[in-house]
């Protein structure tokens, strides 16, 4: 899920940790067909999904890298089987992507600074 064209390029505001993080690492295959429309939908959907926190994501030519955040382990496995998601998640390995990894994390501690 990339951000939204147009919004603010920002770490995403977090509540204190302990929470998860599943990170999705992938590299594009360069058939774009439908990708933008469901990449919006999946951004929309995920933060209507109970135990979302917040997404963090930064793209450069076909690669990218999409952390997003979540109370428990729980709200991901909902969002993994939601229904639409899978949806995505099949068309991503049929077309949209030559590779990817899902990592799912505990985030325990975070350091920020900001000017």
């Amino acid at each position: 899920m990339s951000p939204v064209p147009g919004e603010a390029a920002s770490c995403a505001a977090l509540p204190e940790p302990p929470y998860y993080a599943v990170i999705f690492t992938s590299v594009r295959s360069g058939d774009d067909r439908g990708y933008g429309e469901m990449d919006r939908r999946m951004l929309e959907l995920a933060r209507a999904q109970p135990g979302f926190l917040g997404i963090d994501s930064v793209h450069q030519d076909r690669a990218g890298i999409t952390v997003s955040y979540w109370r428990d382990l729980a709200s991901i496995a909902a969002w993994k089987a939601h229904s639409e998601h899978a949806i995505a998640q099949r068309l991503g390995a049929e077309r949209w992507y030559e590779h990817y990894e899902a990592r799912i994390a505990r985030v325990e501690r975070v350091y920020s600074m900001g000017k």
